[in-house]
């Protein structure tokens, strides 16, 4: 009688046993509600196409088709996608928006990164978190900040054309209004934004090889295309006459930025003699600091020594390099720059 009787346990193993199998066939006996596929699908294969005729592959000229494009005699065909990107922005109410700086067929577009420098790998794991924990200021809870007061004033008078005119500046001469500081949190925290290197060169109006040798030593070392600039107005002191090309300047951001900080923090500025650092003085009030190198001390960077031939001992100008951070003082920037390798002396302009 015991035999005949199935044990609970074994008949439970059994039906997990069955169980997988059931799965396994369901999926084969579903159906769904879409069309088939096969009117998607071309019957005929590529193969099939016939070649082209004998005269038109003999008269095909690629070169000739070129020249006449480039003359304007023959166009291109034209493109489905037909969209500009408008040169000026109008406003948020203006139907016509410029697209985002990361989509390609905006005018701000850079491709890119194409490397992850040694300087900034070290500032997202190092740098990053020490500057958020100098800098961080904890408020207890239910700490309410002041109201700060509108720093700009409103247009007095009975004239009608001050309606609805933006809010005038500070009064005084030389007045301006300074920048916010907001609570340190993760998503503010001080970070290079731009690098400007900057070289006068007033003996190019006399000689114009000494811009050419300025703007090649610039190009070699920032890697990117210097911009020439003309004199404004004639500066009897300085020796200048208005129309006449005297600097060369570069702007370097993101990758370059970082991989010209690093060359000349490892590389440069510890071959100088008797190097002090930068001012203490330096700083614009907004996050960017400045300072200057001499024609001895550009020679030392690696691009310029490596073809050393190529630029004339008495034509290699000195250079000023203006480090832009997202900082809003002097004394954060001055922090981000410190634990990048660059030190300061003398009496601190916070």
């Amino acid at each position: 009688m015991a035999l005949r009787t199935l044990p609970f346990r074994a008949a439970l193993g059994l039906c997990r046993e069955v169980r997988p199998a059931v799965h396994t066939t369901q999926p084969c006996l579903r159906r769904h509600a879409s069309s088939p596929a096969s009117p998607e699908v071309e019957d005929s294969s590529s193969f099939a196409v016939p070649p082209s005729s004998k005269d038109v592959v003999q008269n095909f000229d690629p070169i000739a088709r070129s020249r006449q494009r480039r003359q304007g005699k023959k166009q291109l065909p034209a493109s489905r996608y037909q969209y500009r990107s408008p040169k000026y922005y109008r406003g948020p109410l203006h139907p016509h928006q410029p697209p985002p700086p990361s989509d390609p067929a905006s005018r701000e577009f850079q491709p890119g990164p194409f490397s992850l420098p040694r300087l900034e790998q070290t500032y997202q794991t190092t740098i990053a978190a020490d500057l958020l924990t100098l800098t961080y200021q904890h408020y207890p809870p239910g700490y309410r900040p002041p109201k700060v007061e509108n720093r700009l004033r409103q247009w007095t008078g009975a004239s009608p054309y001050f309606k609805n005119r933006p809010l005038r500046g500070p009064r005084g001469r030389g007045e301006e209004l300074r920048l916010l500081h907001e609570p340190r949190t993760f998503r503010n925290i001080p970070k290079i934004a731009k690098i400007t290197v900057h070289s006068f060169v007033p003996d190019a109006q006399e000689n114009s090889a000494h811009l050419h040798v300025a703007g090649m030593i610039l190009q070699a070392v920032s890697n990117v295309r210097a911009t020439a600039h003309k004199a404004r107005h004639n500066v009897v002191g300085w020796g200048l006459r208005e129309g006449k090309y005297v600097a060369v300047t570069s702007n370097m951001e993101r990758e370059d930025a970082h991989h010209f900080l690093a060359k000349l923090v490892d590389v440069v500025l510890p071959r100088i003699k008797e190097w002090k650092g930068v001012p203490g003085s330096s700083g614009d009030g907004a996050g960017n600091m400045t300072f200057g190198l001499t024609p001895q001390q550009v020679a030392l960077f690696p691009e310029v020594e490596v073809n050393y031939d190529a630029y004339p001992p008495k034509m290699i100008p000195g250079m000023h390099i203006t480090i832009q951070t997202d900082a809003t003082n002097n004394k954060d920037a001055r922090l981000l720059l410190q634990a990048v390798g660059l030190p300061f002396y003398g009496k601190l302009n916070d």
